[in-house]
């Protein structure tokens, strides 16, 4: 496969998994704000913060509030990390590779592009914002799953889910991180039901509320919370769990072109290092520091991805 072909497989599904997270950073933010009504502005800040928009986003708007930032986040084409700017970008790129994809996988991603824009021609506001990230999430769930249907295992399907993986865990990394903003001018907070409610809400952002509660009985703390989110290899948002899946990965794919790879021994010791982890070890170096930590060996490996398979050569 051509590198530039791997590369738009790769960001298709980055760009696909980036519009499930953003909808379900704002999901969590929304209820976070309505736990507590001290320093709304503050949840919202947490949102640019986590995704790094924030000079784009007071350079254009000038002050923070809720209806900014959501449609900022959502439909605004001038951030280029929007939920619009990134169905747009999976769209072109799997019009250009549209001979690798199967021809349901390829009609699902058109039609999640046609129905999102439909609903991104009017602003977002209180009365639709849940329907409308329910709508993206569930759009995007469906073309992984015609991705898991329809595709042959071949070296396609491993860039896709390659892509997807290290989107994903950036993601609940920093869905994670976002608990660390809204708590920064707070920390009064810390151990009250609502830090408790905030947990809670961080856990259903990620489709882990009703697991954690399976196997820890409604026992909610910080400590478990945050193991269960970094360490738990049977969830399929945490942070292990995504590092076991690009490392397997990249198994798969250098046994497909029979090549060792830079990214492949990068990813191992990666993983190596999450499974040798414990929650104390995280605690003691401090959330937020191995969150920002691990997010930068996460970019090292993407770029290391992108060079080892000559992605944009």
């Amino acid at each position: 496969m051509l590198g530039k072909t791997a590369a738009h497989i790769f960001w298709i599904f980055r760009y696909l998994e980036r519009c499930e997270n953003t909808a379900r950073l704002i999901n969590a933010s929304h209820f976070i704000s309505l736990t507590q009504k001290q320093n709304i502005a503050n949840h919202w800040d947490s949102i640019l913060n986590v995704a790094g928009n924030k000079k784009p986003f007071l350079s254009k708007y000038g002050a923070i509030n809720k209806s900014a930032v959501i449609n900022f986040t959502l439909r605004d084409k001038t951030n280029p990390s929007s939920v619009l700017s990134s169905i747009e970008n999976a769209r072109q790129n799997a019009r250009i590779v549209r001979n690798n994809l199967t021809k349901e996988l390829f009609e699902t991603i058109n039609e999640t592009y046609l129905k999102l824009s439909e609903i991104f021609r009017r602003p977002i506001n209180e009365k639709n914002l849940l329907n409308t990230l329910s709508i993206i999430r569930t759009k995007c769930q469906l073309t992984r799953g015609t991705l898991h249907g329809t595709m042959l295992r071949d070296d396609t399907y491993i860039f896709a889910r390659m892509g997807s993986f290290i989107e994903r865990a950036d993601n609940t990394s920093r869905i994670l991180d976002m608990k660390y903003y809204v708590l920064l001018p707070s920390a009064g907070f810390v151990g009250s039901t609502v830090d408790n409610a905030q947990w809670e809400n961080i856990l259903r952002s990620v489709s882990a509320y009703r697991s954690y509660n399976w196997l820890n009985e409604y026992e909610f703390n910080p400590s478990g919370i945050c193991k269960y989110l970094i360490l738990d290899e049977r969830l399929p948002r945490s942070l292990i769990f995504c590092n076991q899946n690009i490392y397997e990965n990249l198994i798969a794919i250098s046994k497909y072109y029979n090549k060792n790879f830079r990214s492949l021994s990068r990813s191992e010791k990666f993983y190596e290092e999450m499974l040798n982890l414990t929650i104390e070890k995280v605690f003691e170096e401090g959330l937020h520091e191995f969150l920002v930590r691990y997010l930068k060996n996460l970019f090292t490996l993407a770029t290391i991805i992108e060079t080892d398979f000559r992605f944009y050569r």
